[in-house]
């Protein structure tokens, strides 16, 4: 069935594009290329992953605790707050009181983490840039239209 193969198919990308993440493949392009470079280049990955769940709970007008990023993150209490340290120490994140709750302190982007952010962003789409510069403007068209697509259906039923 052309289905299954098609499933199939995109499975394999998908586990393909896990291995690279895992494998911190953009990390080590960035340190090669000479960009991961500064008083930040030696935190962990993790840390700009953080950042990265902050501003998406901010975009949504939300905002996280370290608790729930632990959860975002798919990581331990203890850990998403080791992290949290991290980015807290370098200026990335500063910590605001909840106004609903007073007991809870909510993670925040500092102007600094937001630049870090912008940088690292600029270079992930850069590198994409690159991998499809021989493709059509239709064929990227295309997959940006149809991988947003997939991602937003395969969270919905993920969460479902």
């Amino acid at each position: 069935m052309a289905g299954n193969r098609d499933a199939a198919d995109i499975e394999a990308a998908v586990v393909a594009l896990r291995r690279a993440y895992k494998r911190r493949a953009l990390a080590r392009l960035s340190e090669r290329r000479g960009v991961r470079t500064g008083h930040h280049a030696e935190l962990p990955d993790a840390v700009f992953e953080l950042l990265d769940a902050v501003e998406s709970a901010e975009d949504r007008g939300g905002a996280l605790t370290v608790t729930d990023a632990a959860a975002v993150l798919g990581v331990d209490q203890p850990r998403s707050s080791r992290l949290a340290a991290q980015a807290l120490n370098a200026g990335l994140l500063r910590r605001e009181a909840d106004q609903h709750d007073g007991r809870r302190s909510l993670l925040a982007l500092t102007g600094e983490g937001r630049e870090v952010l912008a940088k690292i962003r600029d270079f992930r789409r850069r590198v994409i840039a690159e991998a499809t510069a021989d493709w059509a403007g239709e064929d990227r068209a295309a997959l940006a239209r149809l991988l947003t697509r997939f991602v937003r259906d395969f969270d919905r039923r993920a969460r479902g």
